[in-house]
């Protein structure tokens, strides 16, 4: 009998998820992959699972699921209400699930988006070097569904694992974006740079895994347009009506808008865990200081 999990309840949206397609920009693919990945390495880091090992990113909870076979799992990200079989568990705590067992998810009630790890990961089939679903490029199958099956390997561990509290993010507090000069910082005044630093913004309900759309203090640029050229991620748009959108992992691959600035990668997890009306800031950064930050987050996951 294969073992793994039965869909019983398939929430809002919820997405197999790694590190994404990387360096496929070029013949029109974005990268996708798990958006909030400081809650997707801690996962795996808490099971002992390989780098980059594949999970299920599920936005705002609303989940249930039930296990045939044995393994050991961990949910981390947004914090929500939890169970196996009625008996509440905790976020960013491995548990052992057992055949039979139901898993159930309620909704987020800080954050937007839950990782659901297992021990070895999801056993699913790689498209262009990932297993993670894009939905927008219609690539590594589609969201959960009602009765669909997630394989795994029926194992677990000896030991239960917590990342301590102290470690543990805060999704509610404001959060300020640290942002490196952009392609078209030349083509924003002075006057409308010190605008876009000095202002609070609001996260709309235009958000997913694209990108994060702003409302706030309206910025001007110089800029009558500009030929289409690639998008990196983190950069902040400004389109004509002058609020910023945040390009995430599933942007178009090229565009035409001026870019003030990009969003450090760390920064962009964080921004993908904030929910509608959160209060938004931006700091300007240098180069050298937004490359030693990633350096040393991707230094610290990779090397444990």
């Amino acid at each position: 009998m294969s073992s793994g999990f039965e869909v019983i309840t398939a929430g809002i949206q919820a997405t197999i998820q790694d590190l994404g397609r990387i360096g496929l920009a070029q013949i029109g693919l974005s990268s996708a992959g798990a958006l909030d990945e400081f809650a997707f390495h801690q996962a795996n880091r808490l099971l002992g699972n390989e780098y980059g090992t594949n999970m299920l990113e599920i936005v705002f909870g609303g989940v249930k699921l039930k296990a045939k076979g044995t393994t050991t799992f961990v949910l981390t990200g947004a914090k929500v209400d939890a169970t196996i079989n009625n008996r509440p568990i905790e976020i960013w705590k491995t548990y052992k699930i057992s055949d039979g067992d139901i898993l159930n998810l309620g909704f987020a009630s800080s954050g937007t988006r839950v990782y659901l790890a297992v021990l070895g990961g999801f056993k699913v089939e790689q498209e262009y070097g990932s297993c993670s679903v894009s939905i927008k490029e219609k690539l590594g199958g589609k969201p959960l569904h009602v009765k669909q099956f997630l394989h795994f390997d029926s194992k677990f561990l000896s030991d239960n694992r917590k990342l301590p509290n102290k470690y543990q993010p805060n999704y509610d507090k404001i959060l300020t974006l640290r942002v490196v000069a952009g392609y078209q910082w030349d083509m924003f005044e002075e006057k409308q740079r010190e605008k876009f630093f000095n202002s609070s913004y609001k996260v709309t309900g235009q958000n997913d895994r694209m990108g994060y759309r702003l409302s706030g203090e309206k910025i001007a640029s110089t800029c009558k347009g500009i030929v289409s050229e690639p998008i990196a991620y983190g950069s902040i748009q400004i389109p004509a009506h002058g609020e910023p959108i945040v390009l995430l992992k599933e942007r178009q691959t090229i565009g035409g808008y001026p870019k003030i600035g990009t969003v450090i990668p760390i920064d962009c997890f964080r921004l993908a865990q904030t929910k509608q009306d959160s209060q938004i800031r931006f700091e300007l950064v240098n180069l050298d200081m937004a490359r030693d930050i990633s350096i040393e987050f991707y230094k610290f996951f990779k090397e444990f």
